[in-house]
């Protein structure tokens, strides 16, 4: 009984404010101030989303493309680089290689946040602050602890036999760990490539320091922060800007959940 009412609560903390937001951006500004929780179904309408969609200070197809090419950006380079570590890691039998994974897994309790001042200095002085690489670089950086966490624990549930009869056959390693070990690494892989790409589509402070207004780039959340701040109080344009910009995480994550769950649960039952 206790539990269903913990579980009851918290569902209530989740699914209230997702409400508030799905259905005042179908209402006009009277509605929505006289009654933001209410359901007004004859007055409901597809206008002002219509309205979002050309707004002229915030292009909602052009954000979807910009922040759609971070991610794959973000992801691959994560790939390329997490991977080949993890399975160091993974394979090796010394001291260093706990060292290297603690030193990873300590990246995962470090805030982005936190890590933003140090990060613009770096950044300026490699000429790199307000550019595509140099958010794309931080971003991979922010997703690398979590990568390698993932990878090397399910690395390490693939049997070290077939290392051992690639090397009979005259595989090297970087060959035996990307024709080998890597298409058997599928599930865990699309896991990571789930939560950075929500990380990356759902990210606002990043995107705004680094990039900045100054770029002329803006991601989806930056974006929506842009359009709404001339119109702070007029939240029927407010809605539903918000409803787009986060209806296509959503939907990724709805669709894309059994692959986490999979993902996750099959390095644990591995082996």
């Amino acid at each position: 009984m206790v539990r269903a009412a913990v579980l009851g609560v918290g569902a209530l903390v989740m699914l209230v404010p997702l409400w508030v937001l799905v259905v005042n951006a179908f209402k006009s500004e009277q509605d929505i101030r006289t009654s933001p929780f209410g359901l007004p179904l004859s007055r409901l309408s597809l206008s002002h989303l219509a309205d979002a969609l050309h707004n002229p200070d915030f292009n909602v197809v052009k954000a979807y493309g910009i922040t759609a090419l971070f991610v794959v950006l973000v992801n691959v380079l994560s790939l390329l680089v997490a991977a080949p570590v993890s399975y160091v890691i993974a394979r090796g039998t010394s001291r260093w290689h706990t060292g290297l994974l603690l030193l990873f897994v300590a990246g995962t309790f470090v805030p982005s946040q936190v890590l933003l001042i140090p990060v613009v200095y770096v950044l300026k002085y490699l000429g790199l602050m307000g550019t595509v690489p140099g958010f794309v670089l931080f971003e991979t950086a922010l997703t690398l602890p979590v990568s390698v966490f993932l990878y090397s624990a399910y690395i390490r549930t693939v049997p070290r036999e077939l290392d051992q009869a690639a090397a009979v056959d005259g595989a090297g390693r970087l060959r035996t760990f990307w024709l080998i070990v890597f298409p058997l690494m599928r599930p865990i892989v699309a896991t990571a490539v789930i939560l950075h790409t929500l990380g990356v589509w759902n990210d606002f402070a990043n995107p705004q320091i680094i990039l900045g207004p100054g770029s002329g780039l803006y991601t989806v959340t930056t974006g929506v922060y842009a359009a709404v701040g001339k119109y702070s109080t007029h939240y029927a344009v407010v809605f539903p800007n918000l409803l787009l910009a986060i209806a296509p995480a959503l939907a990724f994550f709805v669709i894309m959940q059994r692959h986490i769950i999979s993902g996750l649960t099959a390095g644990a039952t591995k082996g």
